[in-house]
């Protein structure tokens, strides 16, 4: 038996925790873009400013298709529980967001859309996040963030 301890190092440099942090600091930037867009409604972005708006409620604005969705597709798509994904939209329907319709398929059950002030939010979103790209591309460099797009494209679909 070795007295030495193993070194811990690994648990703070492996892949999975660099991409966690990586995700977060992103997401972030995205809210904070989202919080200074003037084009975005004072009251959302008022929410966002004050921290009210998470990263967790990105999961809807990056899930939810544009044709709506159920909520199990939408809680399948971002990898969450249907009861906390119910909770995120119950939240974001409260801000006007989205809203919950009848599914024309199925008179029990409900399809959540965006609505036009969830529009005006989404296409807030995709500023902000070609804007945190470009941040990201002139950090890195434009060959590290394409190689990075990559990589990550390959393993996310691998």
């Amino acid at each position: 038996m070795s007295s030495i301890p193993p070194s811990d190092a690994w648990r703070q440099t492996h892949l999975g925790r660099l991409l966690g942090h990586a995700l977060r600091r992103f997401d972030a930037r995205v809210l904070q873009l989202m919080a200074q867009d003037v084009q975005v409604p004072l009251a959302l972005s008022n929410l966002a400013a004050r921290d009210q708006i998470s990263a967790a409620h990105i999961h809807i604005t990056r899930h939810l298709s544009l044709a709506g969705d159920r909520l199990t597709v939408l809680a399948q798509r971002a990898g969450m529980a249907k009861q906390s994904m119910a909770d995120l939209v119950d939240q974001c329907e409260a801000w006007g967001l989205v809203q919950r319709q009848p599914d024309p398929l199925d008179a029990r059950a409900r399809i959540l859309r965006f609505t036009a002030l969830g529009q005006e939010w989404l296409e807030a979103f995709q500023r902000a996040v070609t804007q945190a790209e470009a941040e990201f591309r002139a950090e890195v460099g434009p060959e590290v963030a394409t190689v990075v797009a990559l990589g990550l494209e390959a393993y996310a679909n691998g």
